[in-house]
């Protein structure tokens, strides 16, 4: 499951909660890899995944699981506090997750990484309300919103809001990006609604967001809210 041992040793102190010897698994693979950007890949990652596919085929009991994500994201901001800013780029970023907690500790760890390629990032988690979101797209005019790891029940809001966006054209220059949950599980549906970027999951949409900045959708291939559209027109 793991290519790395310490994301394997990791992943046994996180089910089993124990707290001390999982710093001591991350202090060791900073020890070899003093970037703490790696750590994150290469270490948190991981070891996310493989307590997430547990987790979805009940191979993990609830307490065991709890003890893992709880720790996880401990582990995470800590290693936020060591992230250095490594480039330039200063674009700003609005952030949104799916509504339960691993989405949002995915999110997290995307978002750290955009922190770390110098983006001006604002967060707040999940289970934000679609109307909220999109007036503070408009009021604030971020360079780009953000989607992580959505849930199938988050669909509609999503598609309302680039719907929205796109309709009312209030922020004209806004890249739109989209990644992991429901989008990793059908194709095609990112460019449908009108989606910019998207990715399998957080952290190569992360990725994408850092190395495409100009890319941006052919709204000719959106197969959502073109009817309202054309009436309102």
């Amino acid at each position: 499951m793991f290519q790395d041992t310490h994301a394997e040793r990791l992943f046994e102190t996180l089910i089993t909660g124990n707290r001390v010897e999982a710093r001591a698994v991350v202090a060791a693979h900073a020890q070899d890899h003093p970037n703490p950007a790696d750590t994150l890949i290469e270490l948190f990652w991981p070891t996310y995944e493989a307590i997430e596919k547990l987790h979805r085929s009940d191979k993990i009991e609830m307490l065991g699981y709890r003890f893992a994500t709880r720790l996880l994201r401990v582990l995470v901001d800590q290693n936020a506090t060591r992230l250095g800013r490594t480039s330039d780029d200063t674009r700003s970023v609005l952030a949104v997750a799916g509504p339960t907690d691993p989405d949002e500790l995915g999110a997290q760890m995307a978002v750290d990484l955009l922190e770390a390629r110098g983006l001006d990032v604002r967060f707040p988690g999940g289970g934000i309300a679609t109307d909220e979101v999109v007036a503070y797209t408009q009021q604030s005019k971020p360079d780009i919103l953000a989607f992580f790891a959505s849930a199938p029940g988050d669909l509609p809001g999503v598609r309302s809001a680039i719907d929205t966006l796109h309709s009312i054209g209030a922020c004209p220059h806004l890249q739109i990006a989209v990644g992991g949950g429901v989008f990793n599980r059908v194709d095609g549906l990112a460019e449908e609604i009108g989606a910019d970027l998207w990715a399998s999951n957080p952290l190569e949409l992360a990725e994408r967001v850092v190395e495409e900045p100009e890319r941006r959708a052919d709204l000719s291939n959106r197969t959502v809210g073109r009817s309202r559209q054309r009436v309102a027109a």
